[in-house]
């Protein structure tokens, strides 16, 4: 077993002690924090809710302007009593600190300690907080948090599912909070994270989650109770979800279990067992985060760099012209390494397939429904431009309002399904099959017959990539080695399998359930529908149960005079299957009975022709019950045995002949059904009529609606006019502001005047170089009371006197000794701002150690005199 991990100890301000060491980085958490440029105020509100001591370290990433110097460690100081730095490449993150990114510099992090890189992309693509995340979740997996708060776009995103997939906790602010919400948005619509808060309330979520998960990845043995818990877990995930979680690692599930534990601040599992039992759509949830995919595309490039390279140029020289290559993508989450292959091959037939007519179809399948649904619609947002390049960005991807489209000739290949590798039945005969970091979140007897089963589905020298995660034992028999370090290998030709492969097929499994005997009749409830089966077999009239569109779901009776199967691809309708004489009957009185629950009665239907016609007596009636068939047809066919009956004419009876009676009975009908569509089509004509002019209306609020955009559209363009000529205002203001300020310093600097700027409470604002002889001051005593900070001066009237001028806004001079026998002019003045408001005090010490001399000097001469 393991040893148990030291307990955590707060550090005290400003401490570097041995917590450099690697083991003890581990032992506290790392949370990234990002926000847009606009952040700030975000930022200020978290830092002041988050207590000095909670033993975590903070990295905030903001998107900066890579021209300008970030004065965001400043401002944040005045915010928490944290440490704040700026982030400098090699610094080891220590807990109860807060480190900066710099301008124009990417952050990663590495065995705990922070690395500077200078960005390659342009200002536009960067996406500092991804790069920051995706590098701590691979660092300190479930020792590390990510926090979204405001901003515009999609960065971050990624990142906080790759924490999310390492065990970490995941939070974002509430986007109904955020000043800017595209990012806590896009966040959330992502990653099913941890917390959804405003930025006041984050950091007690974030303690609460902390407390609970924070040593919980240590625990080595499962004990009877724990598991019996977890039993419970997985059977009422199976009778939710639909799913089998009983083969995924135990100690996995317990990581998500105590995740969503720590959400519901629940103190045991059996109180969860509880809240799944109450409330399905908690079950939903622990559903979704068992099945975090981290994704991307052409994610770990050498693989695909290989696969192009190499592979699938091999593959393509040796097979015949013509021939479709299948490959099967599982577990593909959104679909980008379906898309990724899908390009490679499109790019490796352009350059060595160009001769032959070779095509490939992949099939990229994964339990979660929401990720196929997302993967089929093929749109993905901005942020793919840093994993794709844009070479390839021009060639395979189509600019859409959402972010960018993949080419329609891409989105062609690839055929998107909702599968389980545990329960549904595999695809068979593939040239490459790819399923990467889903093993190793499965028990080694399920690894074992998934790869057994990925060896039978693919022909002898078919291609198997794992991931990079993914053990080498996992490989199982029957495959060849091609680069154990990329994880691809190749089915061997020889057939290892020694016994019957077991198919994950549910079908079969229900199937196997069957009894195979004949069933036994114990009791006189089977007799009897056994014998009311018979009598409407044989007894009941001939009729066929329809829905509205007419499909048949049911038959009684002998039906072949009235139905029969149509020519060409077989159609269970009763309007293509209805025999003459009755085909023109059926449609009007169906739709007079679909009215009405009375039924409908079309009497002396000459159905069939030549010597086969016989007359009907058609019945058709809409039922009312019971609830489950409601709405149904029921369709009755009964032959008339009188003869026909045909309106009264002119023409004597006895001089009618049989085929002329026949013929005024056909026209009779004729006329009938002419009348109902002429009353069905008048009604047809008000409807359209009704329609239209809703149309019209409609088209008009349309028109109206343009033109308001169209106003709004103008008014937007004046108000960005207006923006840019406020911005050039700002930007010269603030370079004159700069201009003064380095003025001011260099003033400051040339006069060799101590100065120490002090606002209403006496709290340091400002100090020049020179005070620091004076004063003990660094840079992280801003905000501090000068009256904390040791100094060399016989002064003790200096707080007194001070707070004296703020009272009374007078200015006090005196002189005064130093410690070291230095003599000081203290001069303290109200600081005026430029509106005459007192914003504080200004207090200078001028050296005049030399001038009291020379003053001791003459009067020492003057009384020898």
């Amino acid at each position: 077993m393991s040893k148990k991990p030291a307990k955590l100890k707060v550090i005290k301000k400003g401490a570097k002690d041995d917590l450099k060491s690697a083991g003890n980085k581990k032992q506290f958490i790392i949370v990234g924090i990002g926000a847009s440029a606009g952040g700030l105020e975000a930022f200020t509100s978290f830092f002041k809710n988050m207590p000095p001591n909670a033993g975590m370290a903070f990295v905030v990433i903001q998107h900066l302007d890579p021209t300008l110097k970030g004065m965001l460690p400043e401002l944040l100081k005045k915010a928490t009593d944290m440490p704040v730095v700026q982030a400098k490449d090699n610094i080891d993150v220590l807990p109860n600190n807060v480190y900066v990114i710099p301008s124009n510099k990417c952050i990663s992090i590495l065995n705990g300690t922070l690395h500077l890189f200078e960005p390659i992309e342009a200002h536009g693509l960067r996406l500092p907080i991804d790069i920051f995340l995706k590098s701590l979740a691979a660092d300190q997996q479930e020792n590390c948090a990510g926090i979204i708060l405001s901003g515009m776009g999609g960065d971050g995103s990624l990142g906080l599912k790759a924490i999310k997939m390492a065990g970490g906790i995941t939070l974002v602010q509430d986007p109904t909070t955020a000043k800017f919400d595209s990012m806590p948005a896009q966040a959330i619509k992502l990653t099913n994270v941890d917390a959804i808060a405003s930025v006041e309330k984050l950091p007690e979520r974030l303690i609460s989650l902390v407390k609970p998960n924070i040593f919980k990845s240590t625990v080595t043995e499962i004990d009877g109770k724990t598991k019996n818990e977890l039993d419970k877990i997985i059977l009422l995930l199976r009778e939710q979800t639909h799913h089998d979680f009983s083969q995924y690692k135990k100690f996995t599930l317990l990581r998500r279990i105590e995740r969503r534990k720590g959400v519901h601040l629940l103190a045991n599992t059996k109180d969860y067992v509880r809240l799944l039992q109450e409330n399905p759509k908690e079950g939903e949830i622990l559903f979704k985060e068992l099945l975090i995919g981290v994704t991307s595309f052409f994610r770990d490039a050498a693989v695909w760099d290989y696969l192009k390279e190499t592979i699938l140029p091999q593959i393509l020289e040796r097979l015949p012209n013509g021939y479709m290559l299948r490959a099967w993508v599982a577990a593909c989450s959104t679909g980008e390494e379906a898309y990724s292959l899908a390009i490679i091959f499109k790019e490796v037939m352009e350059k060595v397939g160009r001769d032959k007519q070779l095509t490939l179809q992949i099939f990229a399948t994964d339990i979660d429904i929401d990720a196929i649904s997302f993967a089929r619609k093929a749109i993905y947002p901005n942020r793919i431009m840093a994993d794709v390049s844009a070479e390839r960005m021009n060639r395979f991807f189509v600019p859409d309002l959402n972010g960018y489209r993949v080419h329609p000739s891409v989105r062609e290949m690839v055929v998107f399904a909702n599968h389980s590798l545990i329960k549904d039945p595999p695809f068979l005969k593939l040239d490459i099959l790819t399923c990467r970091n889903l093993l190793i979140y499965l028990e080694p007897i399920q690894q074992k017959k998934i790869v057994t089963l990925f060896n039978y589905c693919l022909h002898p020298n078919g291609i198997l990539v794992l991931g990079n995660a993914e053990s080498r034992d996992a490989s199982g028999k029957g495959f060849i080695d091609v680069d154990s370090k990329l994880k691809i290998f190749k089915r061997s030709t020889t057939n290892f399998h020694d016994s019957l492969i077991e198919f994950p097929n549910t079908n079969f499994h229900k199937a196997l359930m069957k009894p195979d005997s004949k069933p036994t009749f114990s009791s006189g409830e089977n007799l009897q529908l056994l014998t009311d089966q018979v009598l409407l077999d044989h007894f009941s009239p001939t009729s066929i149960l329809v829905n509205e569109k007419g499909d048949i779901l049911y038959i009684t009776g002998k039906t072949g005079k009235y139905i029969e199967p149509a020519a060409g691809k077989a159609n269970l309708n009763v309007h293509a299957m209805a025999r003459a004489g009755l085909r023109e009957e059926l449609p009007s009185a169906m739709r007079k009975a679909m009215k009405t629950f009375n039924q409908v009665i079309v009497k002396d239907i000459v159905v069939g022709a030549g010597k086969q016609k016989f007359s009907s007596t058609l019945t058709i009636r809409q039922i009312e019950k019971p609830e489950p068939i409601k709405g149904m047809l029921l369709i009755i066919f009964s032959e008339q045995t009188e003869p026909l009956k045909v309106p009264t004419s002119k023409i004597k009876k006895r001089d009618k002949t049989q085929t002329q009676l026949e013929l005024e009975k056909e026209l009779h009908q004729v006329y009938e059904t002419l009348k109902t569509t002429r009353e069905e089509m008048q009604v047809s004509g008000e409807e359209a009529k009704s329609i239209n002019e809703e149309l019209q209306s409609t088209n008009e609020e349309l028109q109206s609606t343009n033109e308001e955009l169209t106003t709004s559209k103008e008014e937007m363009q004046s108000l960005n006019e207006e923006l840019q000529t406020v911005n050039s205002e700002l930007q010269i203001k603030i370079n004159d502001l700069e201009r003064a300020t380095n003025d001011m310093k260099n003033l400051l600097r040339t006069t060799e005047i101590a100065t120490l700027f002090l606002d209403k409470h006496l709290n340091i604002r400002r100090f020049t170089d020179s005070i620091t002889n004076i004063f003990k001051l660094r840079e992280s005593d801003v905000g501090r009371p000068f009256t904390d900070i040791t100094n060399e001066l016989n002064y003790p009237d200096l707080e007194n006197h001070s707070k004296e001028v703020i009272k009374t806004l007078v200015p006090i001079e005196t002189t005064i000794q130093t410690k070291e026998n230095h003599w000081l002019r203290v001069k303290i003045v109200p600081y005026r701002t430029l509106d005459d408001r007192i914003d504080g005090l200004v207090i200078t010490f001028t050296d005049i150690t030399e001038l009291e001399k020379l003053k001791a000097d003459l009067d020492q001469r003057l009384k020898s005199k």
